[in-house]
């Protein structure tokens, strides 16, 4: 169970492409209680927000920029995650926010091309020393939009964001010209596979044309130097525990019997 430890391969990576896989960053038994908790909790969720592509399709994500005693925080403070952007970004990171992204079968929709960084410009943070990482859930594949990413876009710096439908997305003649001249690769990837990523790489998914739905969560973090200069609606600097990665597969336990309890009441 865990274990993972960022290698030099995999910082050069991070470094040169913007981003790095991590098969298995988590093991099954962590796999199968986020899925549970996820699907369990979805319909009660208070956090959940709707967002539309292009085509009116919807996608759904529920984001929190609390910390709480449950699986999906547990893998935000986890050792195997934080401590790898810490060293990463070479500096002490804390919790920007966290989301567990839900495209349902056959409409779950798309999200544009974009960088994070596009949003988090606005929210006051001075540069770009911010990253995430995403967590199949479910199986990602080109049917059910997995993650597709330009490589080494996130050398280009901040690209301007516009508005287009019910997103924002990046400037799409730029974006037009980047594809050109760079390479895209969807990332296929597991239940359990993680995704480090910068946050100035440019970066989609296409609506999901399965039967199954494709479940992730995004966790994303700021740098203590990078404590964004005015109130946003994400967070400023909080200082962070580490959690044992030892400590994820309980808290997910605790969570699944605390809603078969409020199932039961």
């Amino acid at each position: 169970m865990g274990g993972y430890r960022l290698s030099s391969s995999d910082a050069d990576a991070f470094r040169d492409s913007g981003f790095f896989v991590v098969p298995g960053l988590f093991g099954q038994a962590e796999v199968d209680a986020l899925k549970e908790v996820t699907l369990a909790s979805l319909s009660s969720d208070s956090n959940r927000l709707t967002r539309h592509d292009s085509e009116g399709n919807e996608t759904l994500l529920s984001l929190r920029n609390e910390l709480r005693d449950d699986i999906f925080s547990a893998t935000v403070r986890c050792e195997r995650v934080a401590g790898t952007v810490s060293l990463l970004l070479g500096d002490e990171v804390y919790h920007y926010h966290h989301k567990v992204m839900i495209k349902e079968p056959l409409v779950g929709g798309a999200w544009e091309w974009h960088q994070d960084y596009g949003y988090w410009y606005q929210n006051g943070c001075l540069s770009p020393d911010m990253a995430s990482c995403m967590v199949a859930i479910t199986r990602a594949t080109q049917e059910n939009g997995c993650l597709e990413v330009v490589a080494g876009s996130h050398a280009l710096g901040r690209i301007d964001h516009v508005e287009v439908d019910d997103q924002v997305c990046a400037e799409p003649e730029r974006v037009q010209q980047i594809l050109r001249r760079m390479e895209v690769i969807a990332l296929e990837l597991s239940p359990g596979d993680g995704v480090f990523f910068h946050a100035n790489l440019l970066h989609r998914s296409a609506k999901n044309s399965s039967t199954e739905p494709r479940l992730s969560l995004i966790n994303c973090y700021n740098t203590r130097t990078n404590d964004p200069y005015k109130q946003h609606h994400h967070p400023g600097y909080t200082p962070m525990s580490l959690l044992p990665d030892e400590g994820v597969l309980p808290a997910g336990v605790r969570q699944l019997e605390q809603l078969k309890e409020e199932r039961e009441l």
